[in-house]
């Protein structure tokens, strides 16, 4: 089966918001045997939406719309459809009994403008909303699905997975679409492929081995749609040996992040931990406590940006400030270990570097970084230059902060 997937927003075509929604619905239909042939992007114009759909219905079976169908007038998605499909508006009473609930239940008023969001299209099947106010439509016809959800990500994802996809397997014959997917940190892509060249090229013909690098950690993904039923065996063979070529580099599968990771192995030994952060400005505390159950294992964090914090709340001495500098092993040291001691922790990571664009000097650059890693037992730091792009160094000091505590926890070299 094929999909297109079109987006409708000028908000989007502007930079104003980032189109999340394809990527996730691309995944999510790939899982269950959805292709996935093209993503399109219009904005709010009768026309262009017209012109997207009938495109769209020329290459595929199934078209997925999202957004545009808010209250406001710049929300044309529900009246192109009714149109396209020469039917007309009609109320729908269980959709006003759920915007009702949903209004009365947060103490605010059922206007009119959320009232015209009870009609929709007379020969679509509705698909209710419980997390907005905007219903689902989906039509059916020549063999065809257009479906047209909100834009708001967890609505669309709530429908998505409540009604869509459950009416696409009842009414599609689908083969399963095999993934096993690796998490390795640490590891440049381009190191990856020279050690795996000799695995990747004895693969089976119906194996295929994608690289997907994001943020100084790559994911190695193996897919087979074959289905002769052997599949899998192929897929848990060809992982046997990729282990023996990696080892311990493999850190998670599937959809395990590095956090998830983090938190499994925490709580697996019964540790607690802690971050005192700089340049990071808490965004490692953020990935871990993204995670649910992270109270399980993590503390708290010290978020010491300016050198005064980290003298008065890390203890860090005003003569190490001097001598080395916030951006050194020695403030790092101190800093992971006062964190741990003030929070009562089993181990502590602490991070401070140079995130730019400006602040850089010839002995340490834009981009310089400490890592700090503090258990009872030791405490060791790392030094890292990441560049002069300020997000990026935030996001590769989390991700290699992160990486390398599992690798500390173990026992393994850093």
């Amino acid at each position: 089966m094929k999909a297109v997937l079109l987006s409708i927003g000028d908000e989007i075509l502007i930079g104003q918001i980032t189109n999340t929604n394809s990527v996730w619905l691309a995944s999510q239909l790939n899982r269950i045997g959805v292709h996935v042939v093209e993503m399109m992007t219009v904005g709010d114009d009768e026309t262009a939406i017209v012109d997207a759909l009938k495109e769209s219905l020329s290459k595929s079976e199934i078209i997925i719309i999202t957004g545009g169908l808010g209250p406001t007038r710049d929300d044309l998605t529900k009246d192109v459809l009714t149109h396209f499909f020469h039917t007309r508006l009609v109320f729908n009473q269980q959709v006003y009994d759920l915007l009702n609930t949903f209004f009365t239940s947060r103490g605010m008023s059922f206007n009119e403008p959320n009232k015209t969001q009870c009609y929709v299209p007379e020969s679509c099947k509705v698909m209710m909303n419980y997390k907005g106010t905007a219903p689902g439509m989906l039509f059916h016809e020549n063999h065809k699905i257009v479906a047209s959800m909100p834009g708001v990500p967890y609505e669309m994802e709530a429908m998505a997975e409540g009604e869509l996809f459950p009416y696409l397997r009842q009414h599609f014959q689908m083969p399963p679409i095999l993934h096993r997917t690796f998490l390795t940190g640490g590891i440049p892509e381009s190191e990856l492929m020279i050690r795996l060249f000799d695995w990747e090229n004895d693969l089976p013909a119906d194996l295929k081995l994608a690289y997907l690098p994001s943020g100084g950690q790559v994911r190695l993904r193996l897919t087979s749609n074959n289905e002769d039923g052997n599949a899998l065996e192929r897929i848990e063979n060809a992982s046997r040996y990729l282990h023996l070529i990696l080892d311990n580099e493999i850190v998670g599968y599937d959809e395990d992040s590095i956090a998830s990771v983090v938190q499994q192995l925490c709580i697996q030994h019964g540790k607690t931990l802690v971050t005192a952060e700089s340049c990071t400005g808490g965004f490692i505390a953020h990935q871990l406590t993204m995670i649910p159950g992270a109270s399980k294992y993590f503390k708290g964090s010290i978020v010491a940006y300016h050198n005064t914090i980290k003298e008065s709340l890390l203890d860090v001495p005003s003569d190490i400030l001097l001598e080395f500098g916030a951006v050194s092993e020695q403030t790092v040291i101190q800093m992971a270990v006062s964190a741990r001691r003030i929070m009562k922790a089993d181990y502590a990571i602490a991070v401070s570097g140079i995130a730019g664009p400006e602040g850089g000097s010839p002995e340490k650059p834009v981009g310089t970084v400490w890592i700090a890693w503090a258990s009872d037992e030791q405490t060791v730091a790392r030094k890292f230059v990441w560049g002069k792009n300020r997000q990026a160094t935030i996001q590769r000091t989390a991700q290699e902060a992160l990486f390398r505590f599992r690798r500390f926890v173990l026992g393994m070299d850093l």
